[in-house]
């Protein structure tokens, strides 16, 4: 069992393994909350219910949290611009859409359905913070989520977890009022509908936010990868954490899984929820890397 933690663990490698087994996860979490609410019935649209999600999400939310975020689309002269476009020629990526943010907290996110429609981001906190082989070193590790289709993966575990949630909170309700899995009034067993729609979507929580921490491994050893040099990305995270403490950011809590560093922080318990690693934990990562 120790052994088999410790692969999940591996870079890139074991960070894909135990991205495919959790987003299983929570896949059966869903088909089992619809098949216990509502039969095969139950099951089958809360399947359907999941796929219109992802399609939507796929199609429409990087649109949405670069409107959400005010970002401006900047110009080829920019400073930003000119770094991002030399790392995506490093990695063989198409040139995505790079955007600035008016927020003085320290922060860089990466959104778009696949490596022909992204878009990079960055505040203005950010880009006054760091130098230029710091800020290098975000904008790799934001390429690298693009290059690793992330923003998909996160995509499709956050809309399981918003289905997961819708179809709970109506098999409470139809526990109550004593509707089965047939959908009369005889069959299931509404004390197991009603723990099961309790704790699945906190189970469903849980295995989200560790499926964005194996993500944000994974794209700091492949920023470092893009960048040729782990340290620029280890000292920007360094300082974007304190500058995060000083200047909290004003951020949607569903969209913070998309950011380099949590605008929020998960101690103790709460680190379970937090979509992100430790920043010591990811520094200590990042020097380790030849």
């Amino acid at each position: 069992m120790r052994a088999e933690i410790a692969c999940l663990e591996c870079p890139l490698m074991g960070s894909t393994m135990k991205t495919v087994f959790l987003l299983a996860t929570m896949s059966g979490i869903l088909l089992a909350l619809g098949e216990l609410a509502g039969g095969r019935s139950g099951l089958i649209v809360a399947f359907v219910f999941a796929l219109v999600m992802n399609a939507g999400s796929y199609w429409f939310s990087d649109k949405l949290v670069l409107k959400m975020y005010s970002a401006r689309e900047v110009e080829p002269d920019h400073r930003l611009y000119g770094i991002v476009q030399s790392l995506a020629q490093r990695a063989a990526l198409p040139m995505p859409r790079v955007y600035e943010l008016p927020s003085e907290s320290p922060n860089a996110f990466a959104t778009g359905r696949n490596p022909e429609h992204a878009a990079v981001a960055a505040t203005q906190g950010i880009m006054r913070l760091l130098d230029d082989h710091e800020l290098e070193g975000v904008m790799a590790h934001e390429l690298a989520h693009v290059q690793n289709r992330d923003i998909l993966i996160q995509s499709i575990a956050a809309t399981i977890g918003a289905a997961i949630m819708m179809i709970a909170r109506m098999a409470q309700w139809g526990a109550m009022f004593g509707y089965g899995r047939s959908g009369d009034r005889q069959g299931g067993n509404p004390i197991a509908i009603i723990a099961m729609a309790l704790l699945a979507p906190m189970a469903a929580m849980v295995v989200q936010a560790a499926i964005s921490r194996a993500r944000e491994f994974a794209a700091d050893e492949g920023g470092a990868r893009i960048a040729g040099d782990p340290s620029g990305l280890a000292h920007a995270l360094q300082k974007i954490s304190g500058g995060i403490e000083r200047t909290p950011m004003d951020a949607n809590p569903a969209t913070a899984h998309l950011f380099i560093v949590a605008p929020f922080s998960g101690r103790g318990m709460m680190s379970l929820f937090s979509t992100h690693p430790s920043t010591e934990e990811r520094i200590r990562r990042l020097m380790s890397i030849g």
